[in-house]
């Protein structure tokens, strides 16, 4: 087959294509569904802690309380929290809302600052000690 001259596909990050919120709010939801599956795993892990009791908890528990720990468990949070919120934007996509492009804009700007405000106000309750 004879080489034709015909343009390509341009890669989706680089000097070609400038990053869309919308792009943005895509691989954010495929990130955040990742790093909310992994939280399942690591709550798996805690109540299998807190089933054995004792040693197994303090153990469980120390590792959560650690810095690392902490970044952790806000990972996920932050994670849960935009997943869900992006969710409910796509179901209102679904349901016919929102298609113009300045709603679409509109909609995941509120998304964002809505995590993040809402992941804060979490982590200050939970650092209060609790409601």
């Amino acid at each position: 087959m004879a080489h034709r001259n015909r343009p390509l596909s341009p890669f989706m990050l680089g000097t070609l294509y400038r990053l869309q919120i919308t792009s943005v709010m895509s691989l954010m939801h495929r990130v955040t569904g990742i790093v909310a599956s992994i939280g399942a795993f690591g709550l798996a892990w805690w109540l299998l802690a807190v089933a054995q009791g004792g040693e197994a908890y303090a153990s469980a528990a120390a590792c959560l309380a650690s810095p690392l720990g902490m970044l952790a468990l806000a990972a996920v949070s932050f994670a849960l929290v935009y997943h869900l919120l992006n969710g409910i934007r796509h179901l209102m996509w679904d349901a016919g809302w929102g298609f113009e492009l300045p709603e679409v804009y509109r909609s995941g700007y509120t998304v964002i600052v809505l995590a993040v405000v809402l992941t804060a106000a979490i982590w200050f309750i939970a650092l209060r000690g609790g409601a």
